[in-house]
């Protein structure tokens, strides 16, 4: 599949090889332990992470040993990333809590055939609890919001690539690159917002003119994002991509009560 699908001038190689400078260390802390998983739907997932970058799952019927990736973006929260090889289009992602038993899913796929102007990436959100799903996990239930319309922050990705964001709606945000290979490059993409706890979010968005996903957890008491953008290359090669950055809030909007976003 040829990456480009819409009408940008750059690839998705041209900016992502060097966005992790920045980025959380992977952790250890899970080796050798066993998470069970229930989401609200009623889907299931048993992990073992057996060793470092490699987790065994099982969910109903199916089960398998894939990568893994975790990383602790807050105080027993963790962003569990998962590629699957039997299927090569779709990725795992859980954020979870250790203490509060909270999870959010988000399941990322690349989806076929022809979308007219759609991005190609879809996004599905469940949350959950892990341990005992008989017993209530405790603390804030992540759930969409509105906490980012009208701010403006900046994300470096290293010394030499920085973009910024504005946040406009509950589907749509802006990207502007100020500094990096594609300076001056700017659009508006699709995009999801879920609150995990107080200055603690989740932020995926799916591009247009690429077939380009993120999923970023966002940590505003340290300022620090951690993620992965997942992309169709332009080899036709699938590439599932750790990223971070370091944020820097640049002002915020206030819009009045007769003219709220959507």
């Amino acid at each position: 599949m040829s990456q480009r699908e819409g009408s940008t001038d750059y690839k998705f190689e041209d900016y992502a090889s060097e966005m992790a400078a920045y980025r959380l260390p992977q952790t250890a802390a899970l080796i050798d332990s066993k998470l069970k998983i229930t989401l609200d739907s009623g889907v299931a997932f048993d992990l073992e992470f057996i060793e470092y970058n490699k987790v065994l799952w099982k969910s109903g019927a199916e089960q398998d040993t894939d990568g893994c990736e975790a990383v602790e973006v807050a105080p027993n929260t963790y962003f569990i990333d998962m590629t699957l090889k039997r299927f090569p289009r779709q990725t795992q992602t859980f954020i979870i809590n250790t203490e509060t038993r909270q999870a959010l899913s988000i399941r990322t796929l690349m989806r076929e055939g022809d979308i007219g102007k759609d991005p190609r990436a879809v996004h599905h959100f469940t949350a959950g609890r892990t341990g005992d799903p008989s017993v209530p996990p405790s603390g804030r239930k992540p759930a969409p919001t509105r906490d980012l319309f009208g701010l403006r922050a900046l994300y470096a990705y290293n010394p030499r690539q920085i973009f910024e964001h504005a946040y406009m709606n509950s589907e749509r945000y802006a990207w502007h690159c100020v500094a990096g290979p594609l300076k001056g490059q700017a659009d508006v993409e699709q995009c999801t917002t879920f609150k995990w706890d107080d200055n603690q979010y989740v932020f995926c968005w799916r591009e247009h003119g690429l077939p380009v996903s993120t999923v970023f957890f966002y940590n505003w008491d340290q300022m620090k994002s951690t993620g992965k953008f997942f992309a169709i290359g332009e080899n036709g090669a699938f590439a599932n991509t750790p990223a971070g950055a370091l944020i820097s809030k640049l002002s915020m909007a206030f819009y009045p009560r007769e003219a709220q976003p959507l």
